[in-house]
């Protein structure tokens, strides 16, 4: 009988005490390896009324209770770890580092069906993959155009399967099941199961054809290669600097010797394009993880990449804590991209975790963007990153040229002012596509009545419900509250109910009448909604099947339009003017990775910026010296404010339905804190959103120029915290460093 002491995912700091007899484990696996064979392996616990799954993390302790009292161990659900010794030392580190329960910490790190009461998930995955081919009858079926001529999607994928059998899950990322379904019950298609030798990616490798670098990538590639174990190297490149590229033949050499590689892309919307072109230069099949994919499919792709079947893995932000048999570097596009901070339950940074598990399993790490995070910047200006620089375009394509169009008293229509309607004619008249960004999706900010001045407000979040007349509705975008759009006042009754403010679905519209002779598209999560909606959308542009493209940021990451000729961004002034110390800089770096999807060809490329204020010296900074001048002088501002990066910051938030609990919470953390000489506290102060889904939002920063101390004082003052009884009466959270406010 052996007392085990067992991480489950609830939100206390402890481990919990459960005996289990070795003699009556069922898994002879564990049974016949020895007691530290439990170690990383899942357990099935009694947890008060219910059934838990834990993680074993010590074996044959001494209990400080009676082990009559302790409870057994109901079963054991692996017959191997699934979480290494390495993955446990990073959820320890994850744990004290974040302040977050260890329990909840390591289930983070599992897949989905792995948290879950399920034994055998864990036991290697069947060697095949499914296929989907053409049948032998549909090659004698001299009818497939009429019969697929009311279904254009059905029609691309049985055009896709001609050139040969495709596997299932690459199809799924376009194309739904319903479109799968139909093709197979015309006997169109078929599925078919292919066996897959173990490591078989390796005798798989062949090099496509590839582009001679230019001097600056040459130098890059040479710098990187160099680099045999943990090294952070941050490649600052311009838009259309070629920095994908950078990446094929960087991990070339790795492939060859038998390594595998992890790429961390921010959006899903990226994924796909990013895994055709590895795919087509290497190959061989790259394993996707990202949210788009069910939970049996995640862990598939985890457990392949563990066994060492898979020789490169392209995900989301969860996608770093996949564990590879053979790991030879991780690389982070796109490293400045807020998406990478998770906001909800553990906020953890995928970039801080990467330089972290590079350096515990001594490989490169590369991280890579045209504006890079300011924390970046600052390390390797600092030398405590290798710093590389790619300032020019590849090939021919040119930089474009940023302009500001002062709109003081100009004509509008839709937002847009008629001297800019004028140049989106010429581009448009001369075959090039004109893309136009608004940050604000739905057809308009706001419903208020002419007559009594009422605005429609979501009552749980005090905030102006978002008009969507394509959906015939009003919206909250803070908490998906819906309702109605009504036709009279509730307040007075009237029926001139108007619109205020301007957003892509209402810009849509007015470009479609502005411009009747060319094709409008929409692009924002409204249209992209659903499995391989917005692959599709990317498809149909670069086809030219649209001309003016209309969106959110979704169409700023990195995608590549070469007939895109001129961008226009409206609205810029309502990010000049925020409270929050990052503006500055997330607006810059918004500006620029939009200006680089203009002009990445051999086309010549130009920007707009609408503004009220086109003397502002954010704007003149960035149009007339570029995001690189900006930075710096942005990390000199924050250096004599003594702000991040060259100090650090936590943030402690509470929330409450009343807002006095909220606040008289933070009073007492704040009075925790000040008894630390080298500690800031700042607050509290509502937070930019203060109310949402009825619950008051305040928030507290804790600031100090040692990480170290910071650290220390907020772990003590954590344990003080736990303990008061008005912490059992709020919702409350540690986020260290901060990025968003909101």
């Amino acid at each position: 009988m052996q007392v085990i002491q067992v991480a489950i995912s609830v939100p206390m700091p402890q481990l919990f005490d459960y005996k289990i007899d070795m003699l009556d484990v069922s898994n002879a696996a564990v049974a016949d390896s020895g007691d530290d064979a439990l170690i990383g392996c899942r357990v099935l616990v009694p947890f008060g009324p219910r059934k838990c799954v834990g993680i074993v993390l010590r074996v044959g302790v001494e209990s400080e209770y009676e082990i009559t009292k302790i409870k057994s161990v109901l079963e054991v659900l692996d017959s191997s770890p699934v979480c290494s010794e390495q993955m446990l030392q990073l959820g320890k580190w994850m744990s004290e580092y974040y302040h977050y329960p260890i329990g909840e910490v390591l289930h983070t790190l599992l897949p989905a069906a792995l948290r879950k009461q399920q034994s055998g998930k864990t036991k290697p995955s069947v060697a095949t993959e499914s296929y989907l081919q053409l049948t032998p009858a549909s090659s004698a079926h001299e009818e497939v155009d009429e019969l697929l001529a009311r279904s254009a999607k059905q029609f691309d994928l049985y055009r896709m399967l001609e050139k040969g059998p495709l596997r299932v899950s690459i199809i799924k990322q376009q194309f739904t099941p319903a479109i799968i379904k139909a093709l197979t019950e015309k006997n169109l298609i078929e599925k078919i199961e292919l066996v897959e030798k173990v490591n078989d990616w390796k005798a798989e490798l062949s090099i496509a054809e590839k582009p001679v670098p230019n001097v600056e990538q040459a130098m890059a590639i040479s710098t990187i290669n160099l680099a045999n174990s943990f090294d952070t190297m941050l490649i600052e490149g311009v838009t259309g600097s070629g920095k994908t590229e950078v990446y094929l033949q960087i991990i070339e050499p790795l492939l060859a010797a038998g390594k595998q590689v992890l790429i961390l892309v921010p959006e899903i919307g990226l994924t796909p394009q990013t895994v055709g072109r590895f795919e087509k230069r290497f190959g061989i099949r790259v394993g996707t993880l990202h949210s788009n994919l069910n939970d049996t499919e995640r862990l598939q792709v985890w457990q392949q990449a563990k066994e060492g079947r898979l020789g490169i893995i392209i995900g989301t932000r969860s996608s770093i804590f996949t564990e590879m048999k053979n790991p030879g570097m991780i690389i982070v596009d796109e490293e400045h991209d807020e998406s990478f901070k998770q906001q909800d339950n553990l906020k953890y940074h995928a970039r801080d975790i990467a330089v972290y598990r590079a350096r515990q399993l001594n490989i490169p790490l590369v991280l890579g963007s045209a504006t890079p995070s300011l924390e970046s910047l600052h390390n390797a200006l600092e030398k405590k990153y290798r710093h590389i620089l790619l300032p020019n375009r590849a090939g021919s394509a040119a930089m474009p040229a940023q302009r500001l169009m002062n709109i003081k008293g100009q004509p509008m229509q839709y937002g847009i002012a008629q001297g800019m309607i004028d140049k989106m004619q010429v581009q448009l008249n001369a075959g090039n596509q004109v893309m136009v960004f608004v940050n604000r999706r739905g057809y308009a900010p706001a419903l208020l009545c002419h007559q009594c001045g009422h605005v429609e407000n979501c009552e749980r979040c005090d905030n102006p419900m978002t008009v969507h007349k394509s959906a015939n509705n009003l919206q909250c975008h803070r908490c998906a509250d819906i309702r109605h759009l009504p036709k009279n006042c509730p307040a007075c009754g009237h029926d001139e109910l108007d619109t205020f403010g301007i957003g892509t679905e209402q810009l849509q519209q007015g470009l479609e009448s502005l411009f009747p002779d060319f094709s409008t598209v929409r692009v924002d999560s409204d249209t992209v909604r659903g499995k391989g909606k917005l692959s599709k959308l990317l498809k149909d542009i670069n086809q030219k099947k649209y001309q003016i493209l209309v969106g959110t940021q979704i169409l700023s990451k990195g995608h590549h339009f070469p007939d895109v000729t001129l961008v226009l961004i409206l609205n810029v002034d309502s990010a000049l003017f925020s409270a929050d110390f990052r503006a500055p800089e997330k607006l810059a770096q918004l500006i620029t990775q939009l200006s680089g999807r203009a002009g990445r060809s051999d086309k010549v490329g130009e920007m707009w910026l609408q503004t009220h204020c086109p003397e502002h010296p954010l704007l003149q900074d960035l149009i007339n010296n570029g995001f690189s001048d900006f930075a710096r002088y942005a990390l000199l501002e924050r250096k004599h404010a003594c702000l991040p990066p060259h100090e650090h910051q936590i943030c402690i938030r509470s929330e409450s339905h009343h807002k006095h609990l909220s606040v008289h919470f933070l009073q007492l953390c704040a009075q925790l804190f000040t008894q630390f000489k080298y500690i800031k506290v700042l607050g509290p102060f509502p937070a930019f959103i203060e109310k949402r889904q009825g619950r008051y939002r305040n928030l507290l920063i804790i600031q100090s120029a040692s990480r170290k101390y910071l650290q220390q004082a907020t772990e003590q003052a954590n344990k003080a915290l736990s303990e008061m009884p008005v912490s059992k009466q709020v919702r409350w959270s540690i986020d260290v460093s901060p990025i968003d406010f909101s």
